[in-house]
């Protein structure tokens, strides 16, 4: 494979996942780590993804200013969002995990909706700030850098004292059969405590993440309770999930 072929497969999974492991990239491509980490520093001199250990993140993945975010399939999230933000009520209380579709999420919920949301992401928490009837709750610990999320202990012992009425549950990959899994294992440990917290479980996800397996499980489809995507519920490619869990 050439090295622009090779370079092209780095940034769409980057887009797709916001984040890549360096190992994963390489038996994906079937070229060695050396050779991913040199075209990684090379899109990354380019302006065009940011290194990090171990891989690789989107430069929309970790800055607070939304508007100069550079955030993939946008109009897709967007549309993701209005439907997600359709099945919330006045009083409700929230839960949001980190994600780019889930701060767009954030950014439309109406200003006037009277709810509580809680979240781990700093990025979220910040979009939320200027609604003055949504009261929010930061949920405190070890910030990974990367993300912009708390991890660890600390803010699984405090969702372990919740039961909220939703949770939009970011994922990065969605398969009928493997269920939802993540490359980060705190991420994962993190995602199983949302879903025990909570009453019900939207999953907001762009269709280019369904069908895809990560290296760890975080649950099974049957304790999602609903699958929000761009696509229209009748498209072929949620023909799996018909049936099992609610599509929008």
């Amino acid at each position: 494979m050439l090295k622009e072929e090779r370079h092209q497969v780095i940034l769409n999974e980057v887009r797709i996942h916001n984040k890549v492991l360096l190992t994963d990239i390489a038996e994906l491509l079937k070229v060695s780590p050396d050779t991913v980490r040199r075209d990684i520093k090379e899109l990354h001199d380019d302006n065009k993804l940011k290194r990090v250990h171990g891989g690789a993140i989107s430069l929309g993945f970790n800055h607070y200013n939304y508007v100069n975010r550079e955030i993939y399939s946008l109009e897709e999230k967007s549309k993701i969002a209005e439907k997600a933000v359709s099945i919330l009520k006045a009083g409700q209380v929230v839960l949001l995990s980190g994600g780019t579709t889930n701060l767009e999420i954030a950014r439309l919920i109406p200003p006037y909706l009277k709810i509580t949301c809680f979240t781990p992401s700093l990025p979220i928490a910040m979009q939320l700030l200027p609604k003055p009837n949504i009261e929010i709750i930061f949920i405190g610990g070890k910030v990974n850098k990367d993300s912009q999320i708390t991890i660890g202990g600390k803010p699984i012992g405090f969702l372990s004292e919740l039961k909220v009425d939703v949770c939009f549950l970011g994922v990065n990959s969605m398969h009928p059969t493997d269920g939802i899994t993540e490359f980060d294992w705190e991420v994962v440990q993190l995602k199983k405590a949302m879903i025990k917290a909570s009453k019900k479980v939207v999953v907001p996800s762009i269709s280019e993440k369904i069908n895809s397996t990560q290296r760890y499980k975080i649950c099974d489809i049957d304790s999602i309770n609903v699958l929000a995507t761009e696509l229209d519920k009748s498209d072929p490619i949620l023909e799996p999930y018909r049936g099992k869990i609610e599509l929008l």
